[in-house]
């Protein structure tokens, strides 16, 4: 602001331009109330409020309000045009400053000296920044199920917890991730997360492809699921071989969680070496293996209790590995 003290009696009032408020900023919040981006995909543009321009008598104009946006506990945010990185919303009230506002521009009562005891001008305010993002939703579970289309993922997550996923009897029937709650008592559960089935070349983007493989990268544990019915037409142990290797194609990682094979269906199973040979081929790479069928519910509750187990075992380790990176000299 460009302005001037003039008063009765005070005949040199001189300059009283006040300062120009600074512009707000835009943040992004994680919130656990939302599980999904999709109000953010019909209003992309978040704008914060300009900081006021100031006012004579050396008053300072009032800052530009903030804008906070909510996203979801586990979204990434990345660079749209480098790709880069920039945070990881992993946890609930974690914030990032997405656009700080711009600075607000001096009054000419701040140009005032002993030379210039009249300045005639003002500074403009500087302008907020300008960025855009792109943001990557990966869920938050401790569980992740993964298999072939039709292996049976969305009928046990529907059997051991609340979610509701269509099931159905054809390839890629669940189209986008669910999440289900896993009740083990004493007030203990579990996250699993349902993803669509993958097949041959899906690191490649083949089928649904890798759209969804992210949404396990931050699971404790993974359950393979193998359709072992006899009218599947399909060779379970090759099936095996083919989910981790696909998993090993798209992150190293991934391969190496841990895991438990679970054979799915044995209530249409009408011939007992196809269970045997899955069996074999799986403990020959030191991994657990459970046989179920979600339908009938044989074997699901130890199943449950075996998962809640590991992840217990899982956590302990984690803990162990965190307090040996802190203490001084931990390895």
């Amino acid at each position: 602001m460009t302005a001037f003290r003039r008063e009765k009696y005070v005949p040199r009032g001189g300059p009283s331009g006040g300062d120009g408020g600074r512009g707000g900023d835009v943040w992004l919040e994680a919130d656990r109330s939302l599980n999904t981006l999709l109000h953010l995909r019909y209003n992309p543009e978040h704008v914060a409020e300009n900081g006021r321009h100031g006012e004579g008598s050396n008053r300072t104009g009032r800052d530009g309000a903030d804008v906070v946006v909510r996203v979801p506990v586990g979204t990434q945010v990345f660079d749209a045009e480098t790709g880069e990185l920039l945070c990881d919303l992993a946890e609930h009230g974690a914030r990032f400053l997405a656009a700080r506002g711009g600075r607000g521009g001096y009054g000419n009562a701040h140009f005032a000296s002993s030379t210039n005891r009249a300045p005639r001008y003002h500074q403009e305010g500087s302008p907020g920044e300008e960025r855009e993002l792109q943001l990557e939703l990966k869920l938050l579970a401790d569980v992740g199920l993964v298999g072939f289309p039709n292996a049976g993922k969305s009928t046990l997550i529907a059997t051991i917890s609340a979610a509701r996923p269509k099931i159905a009897d054809y390839p890629f029937t669940t189209l986008e991730p669910h999440l289900g709650v896993v009740d083990l008592g004493d007030f203990r559960t579990f996250v699993v997360a349902d993803i669509p089935g993958l097949i041959e070349g899906a690191h490649e983007g083949a089928g649904l492809g890798d759209r969804f493989l992210r949404h396990i990268e931050r699971t404790r544990l993974l359950l393979h699921l193998v359709d072992i019915s006899s009218f599947s037409g399909r060779d379970p142990v090759r099936d095996y071989e083919v989910i981790n290797r696909e998993l090993a194609e798209y992150s190293g990682d991934l391969a190496n969680k841990p895991q438990i094979v679970v054979a799915t269906k044995v209530d249409a199973l009408d011939e007992p070496e196809r269970l045997e040979r899955l069996r074999t081929r799986v403990l020959a790479d030191g991994r657990d293996f459970h046989a179920i069928s979600a339908v009938a519910g044989s074997g699901v509750a130890e199943l449950v209790r075996v998962v809640g187990r590991k992840l217990d075992e899982i956590r302990a380790l984690d803990e162990l590995r965190e307090a040996a990176e802190v203490r001084p000299g931990g390895a």
